[in-house]
């Protein structure tokens, strides 16, 4: 398993040499849901959105097409001998690369629509910019290291930076999504007690983000207790449904922002983020079924939502309350 720093983790070189049936049935049960959520992610997102730009969009897309997918393929490969060494680490590499840095910036990418302080939105993005570049160098280089060159020294390096690293990345998140949960509590204080959907969507929001932290705990209780092997299959399965939590996060988010009236005023406007139709969003991310749709002039975005959006994620829309008075004063 991997237990020892001294020994090079099973499945690293030569495949997984265990004579375990369970931990390569788990294995490839692991595997399996991972690529089928990278899949489905994949075409909820392009079902979804009606922009197919905007940081979110992408940092998604790419962690699921770049990130879970080839990881998840590498890790097979390399486990069962199914391909070249230096396929399999490469493959397996560039989907670390991704998937890793990628959800923490998922993470960040819709920070802003309950954080408005610039500091902690900059201190988010250098910390992910910052780790990335100090973890993902050296383990690279630890990794093809010890299965080519083979010497106890880059060994250990090896198995103790790949312990560092995947806490280090559990850390980061548990901070992002610390100060998500703080933003959002903050948010619950300020609203009014009759306003119960609200306070419902915002709990969900914090159970959500709950769950994702709990995933990390037990990717770090695996990893330290020694199965290398179900660790590195069961980090992409994390992974995609962490990303799948996400997508069910931007739904709720869509919703607590988007305020819908049955009278609106003159001075309402038909506002709402470019990167995302609200109309296309269900609050069940497995499925992308359609919802009833509502006519755009009885939708009104809340201003403090809105104000929390950057301006390359608004759209301006001229009232429509002057149709809607028409259309009430002259019925068919």
């Amino acid at each position: 398993m991997g237990d020892s720093l001294d020994q090079p983790p099973d499945g690293l070189i030569g495949g997984y040499h265990g004579h375990s049936l369970t931990i390569r049935i788990l294995m490839i049960v692991f595997s399996s849901i991972a690529l089928y959520n990278a899949i489905e992610l994949f075409i909820l997102l392009f079902l979804t959105f009606q922009s197919y730009r905007g940081l979110y969009f992408w940092t998604m897309l790419l962690s699921v097409v770049l990130g879970v997918i080839p990881h998840t393929i590498g890790y097979i490969l390399e486990f069962f001998a199914l391909a070249p060494l230096w396929l399999s680490l490469t493959l397996s590499t560039i989907g670390f690369y991704v998937m890793v840095p990628g959800q923490s910036m998922v993470l960040y990418s819709r920070l802003h629509l309950v954080v408005q302080n610039r500091r902690i939105l900059r201190f988010v993005l250098w910390l992910i910019i910052v780790d990335a570049v100090i973890l993902l160098v050296p383990t690279t280089v630890l990794t093809f290291s010890t299965a080519y060159i083979r010497t106890d020294p880059f060994i250990r390096g090896y198995n103790v930076m790949e312990r560092l690293q995947l806490a280090w990345f559990c850390c980061q998140e548990f901070v992002i999504s610390g100060i998500y949960i703080i933003e959002t509590v903050k948010l619950l204080r300020l609203m009014p007690d009759k306003d119960h959907r609200r306070t419902r969507i915002m709990y969900e929001l914090l159970a959500i983000n709950f769950v994702i932290i709990l995933l990390d705990v037990a990717l770090l209780v695996v990893e330290y207790i020694g199965f290398y092997s179900l660790q590195t299959t069961l980090k992409p399965m994390v992974y995609s449904i962490k990303l799948k939590l996400e997508f069910g996060v931007l739904g709720k988010l869509v919703s607590l922002v988007h305020n819908s009236r049955s009278q609106p005023t003159s001075a309402e406007q038909d506002e709402y983020p470019q990167f995302v139709d609200p109309t296309q969003l269900t609050s069940d991310v497995t499925h992308a079924a359609p919802i009833e749709r509502v006519p755009r002039g009885m939708r009104a975005w809340n201003n403090i939502s809105l104000e929390s959006l950057p301006m390359s994620e608004r759209r301006m829309r001229p009232s429509t309350r002057s149709r809607v008075s028409s259309e009430s004063t002259n019925p068919p």
